[in-house]
């Protein structure tokens, strides 16, 4: 695969990703016009800069470092990148109108436990965890796929709890 197609693939995500937003902002009207509240806007800067960071990153480091295409290792990187693509819109699907990228909770309504939340709590996160090694190595753009998973980890933990908690208190005393 070429640097420049590789580059047109990213492109490709980074334009999901925008679809995305519309997505998610249609979502999050959905949820505040049901009394939702938003949790945890503090990190969300951060993790909007994070994941442009790592787009843009995953680009200049094949160009920039001159990183070759490595079928070996590219094609099956490739091959999860688009998992995690199926993946997070599995999630999308099964969460409907509760899904966008902030954290905002619609009190009464019940955590919902179908789709590919039967198997693991945090779906999506999976697939950004796995996506966040993938996409960069499919060129060998390793450095970022370094970076991006120690950066990525800090903000899971602090995403994961502020989402954690902020579904308990919605959900009430057990």
């Amino acid at each position: 695969m070429s640097a420049a197609l590789y580059t047109g693939f990213v492109v490709a995500v980074a334009l999901e990703r925008l679809i995305e937003l519309t997505i998610s902002r249609r979502n999050a009207r959905w949820s505040f016009e049901r009394g939702g509240v938003e949790h945890g806007r503090g990190h969300f800067p951060f993790m909007v800069a994070l994941h442009t960071g790592f787009l843009v990153a995953c680009v200049a480091e094949v160009w920039l470092l001159d990183r070759p295409f490595v079928a070996a290792l590219g094609w099956p990187m490739l091959a999860l990148a688009v998992l995690c693509q199926a993946l997070r819109y599995w999630v999308i699907a099964t969460l409907g109108p509760r899904w966008n990228t902030r954290v905002i909770v619609v009190p009464g309504l019940p955590r919902i436990d179908g789709g590919p939340f039967r198997f693991v709590r945090h779906p999506n996160y999976v697939a950004v965890a796995v996506e966040g090694v993938a996409l960069p190595l499919i060129h060998g753009a390793w450095l970022t796929a370094l970076a991006f998973t120690v950066l990525n980890a800090g903000l899971m933990i602090v995403r994961i709890r502020c989402e954690d908690a902020a579904l308990d208190a919605a959900e009430g005393p057990a």
